[in-house]
């Protein structure tokens, strides 16, 4: 394929990309299950296909993707989840992959134990992509949320080095369960270590950086590349360095970014995930005809009894650890997924403090959630990625024990969750009644925003103290005037939140009109500024700048839909 070929076919998949996109937005479809299916179709057809690189993909997709996950992601969540957290991305995958390998190795010829652990390994890591655009777009609760997002986090380092100790085993190697459990502890303490020590020198960096955004968000794109070739150099994580970087990058940077910064590094990262997981996903679709081919060599019932073990210890082993960490006694239930600080809270707390039966109960997942997690759990490009690295020979020339049957097993696993399960999950969660409290949500919010602009007037009043000029007493003045009106709105919201007694977000009039006014306030002054420039009297320059400005203001106003007035 040519150079100008490979950029029409990179044109063509960017817009099947943009078309699901919009497709999925309006029928509420997981563009994620969507693009596999579309690409299955493409495979069938004649003409070009485009496999997956493991090496590809491994180093330069999963970085940025985790990245950026880890940027949105809530450390502060999962530190207060992180039992549950690293039951469900530690010991569940290695659970599951030593229950599909043993199943292996009993029940599929030519199988060996060290084969099956590998494929385990491999389907082992649900992708939090398809799960996450489903829940975030029903109001799945934070808890759930945070939950999804720190196992797709931790998890994928799990399993990949699972599968490096398996691979090392069934090519010929020493194999020893001491040697393999130093393997794994010092992969993840050195991904840890490498991780922190990228994400120091990050935030050394942005403090001066931060004046520049073009800047910033250079050393934004680079930091995950970086972060995992650190990791791999040093033989460690890779993939839990970048990980455990963008945790502490992504926590500490309302301090250390400045506002354009953070606002343009956040637009940079929302089209690296756009475009990045579109076309993988489009291209998970493109490997069946390459995945089929190696099929001849096996008989029915082998495929069969495979794929079976695969898909079945997938999507039954997940709900049964889920219900099993739940229903434990109280000591092993916090060992295992509860939270140590539950038994940290003295005699002494206030009645604000939850007692520490409350917060086990708040820590428990009930059991709508536990089958609204269970289902969560679709396979993605890491599990294809995986398996693909997966030698052809051993270290004796022998092939490697079934591998066309693994690639074949881990490719129906990851189309039968993302199709089945993204397709599916939005319907359970309705179903469920699971969703987060929006006027909860909104009260807290208000909270907060009471609080900074106290503390913003508190701060006038300390600089009112230390100046005397009348140009500063009067710019005080008239800030704190603002900052008043601006607390007289929030409290009122507060207020209207408070004596609600629906559980639906309460709509005030005089807040509705207020955002409608300000709408068609920055509506009228963009019309006015183009028709300066239309005009010639307003450089593009000065329009973009001023522009700019009123994106900003626009930026601040809540997600309503503008309404218009009608023509009478």
């Amino acid at each position: 394929m040519n150079v100008e070929s490979s950029l029409v076919f990179v044109l063509a998949a960017v817009a099947v990309v943009v078309v699901v996109r919009w497709i999925a937005n309006r029928t509420g479809l997981p563009a994620a299950a969507l693009l596999p299916i579309i690409g299955v179709g493409y495979a069938l057809l004649p003409g070009p296909n485009i496999s997956l690189d493991p090496d590809i993909v491994l180093t330069l997709v999963l970085p940025p993707l985790l990245y950026s996950a880890a940027l949105d992601a809530s450390l502060g969540g999962i530190r207060r989840n992180l039992r549950t957290v690293v039951s469900l991305s530690v010991v569940l995958v290695l659970l599951t992959a030593l229950a599909i390998g043993f199943c292996f190795s009993w029940f599929v010829s030519g199988a060996t134990l060290a084969a099956g652990i590998a494929i385990g390994a491999a389907v082992a890591p649900p992708d939090p992509v398809a799960a996450l655009a489903v829940g975030r777009r029903v109001g799945l609760p934070p808890k759930i949320v945070t939950l999804i997002q720190g196992e797709g986090l931790l998890n994928d380092a799990t399993a990949l080095t699972i599968l490096s100790v398996a691979v090392a085993a069934a090519t010929g190697d020493d194999f020893s369960a001491p040697s393999a459990l130093g393997r794994f502890l010092i992969a993840a303490a050195g991904g840890v270590a490498v991780g922190v020590l990228v994400a120091f020198a990050v935030r050394l960096l942005s403090r001066p950086l931060s004046s520049d955004p073009m800047m910033a968000n250079a050393v934004s794109l680079a930091t995950p590349f970086v972060a995992y070739l650190i990791g791999e150099h040093v033989h460690v994580s890779g993939v839990l360095a970048v990980v455990i970087a963008g945790l502490v990058v992504g926590h500490h940077t309302p301090r250390s970014a400045s506002g354009a910064g953070r606002l343009q590094t956040s637009a940079v990262w929302r089209l690296v995930d756009f475009l990045l997981e579109g076309c993988v996903f489009l291209l998970i679709g493109q490997q069946l005809p390459a995945v089929v081919q190696g099929l001849a060599q096996y008989d029915t019932a082998t495929i069969v009894i495979a794929v079976t073990i695969s898909v079945g210890v997938v999507l039954v082993l997940r709900p049964v650890w889920l219900l099993l960490t739940q229903s434990l006694p109280r000591s092993l239930h916090t060992w295992l997924g509860g939270d140590r600080l539950d038994r940290d809270a003295g005699d002494n707390a206030d009645e604000a403090t939850p007692s520490p039966a409350e917060r086990r109960r708040e820590q428990r997942l009930t059991g709508r959630e536990v089958v609204a997690l269970s289902w969560s759990g679709t396979r993605g490009v890491i599990s294809l990625a995986a398996i693909s690295t997966i030698p052809l020979v051993t270290d004796s020339g022998a092939p490697f024990p079934a591998r066309d049957l693994l690639l074949f097993c881990t490719f129906v696993v990851v189309l039968v969750t993302l199709v089945g399960q993204g397709l599916t999950f939005a319907p359970i969660v309705r179903a469920l009644g699971l969703h987060a409290d929006e006027k909860d949500q909104a009260r807290l919010r208000n909270e907060a925003r009471s609080a900074s602009v106290e503390a913003a007037l508190a701060a006038l009043d300390d600089l009112q103290a230390q100046e005397h000029d009348d140009i500063h007493i009067h710019m005080i003045e008239t800030m704190r005037a603002q900052l008043g009106a601006r607390l007289t709105r929030y409290q009122g919201r507060l207020t209207l939140l408070r004596e609600s007694d629906s559980k639906n977000l309460p709509v005030s009039p005089g807040y509705e009109a207020a955002l409608h006014v300000r709408r068609v306030a920055i509506d009228a002054q963009r019309d006015e500024l183009l028709r300066w420039r239309d005009a010639g009297w307003l450089p593009d320059e000065g329009l973009r700048v001023l522009e700019r400005e009123l994106d900003r203001e626009e930026g601040l106003l809540p997600d309503r839909p503008v309404r218009r007035r009608e023509n009478t």
